[in-house]
């Protein structure tokens, strides 16, 4: 039986970390976030900063949205709290 780092959340849509793993996988994707952004704001040319940014967001993001899906128990949809 795989081990969920995610668990549904109550209301809305999507997940919140459960265990450390969770919270670790958390953590290190928002650092990886602002390191990103951090890094494009460090080129001097315009053209070269949004190709930072415009690239490596998703780079980021991505990964990080399918990792966290597979890793909810039950999967991500709407949640209204009266489950």
């Amino acid at each position: 039986m795989p081990r969920y780092w995610f668990r549904q959340k109550r209301f809305g849509y999507g997940a919140t970390p459960n265990t450390w793993q969770g919270w670790l996988f958390t953590a290190l994707s928002a650092a990886l976030t602002v390191g990103v952004v951090i890094a494009g704001n460090f080129m001097r040319n315009d053209a070269m900063r949004f190709f930072v940014i415009a690239v490596g967001l998703p780079l980021v993001l991505v990964p990080t949205v399918l990792i966290s899906h597979a890793k909810t128990e039950g999967g991500w949809r709407w949640r209204s709290g009266n489950e």
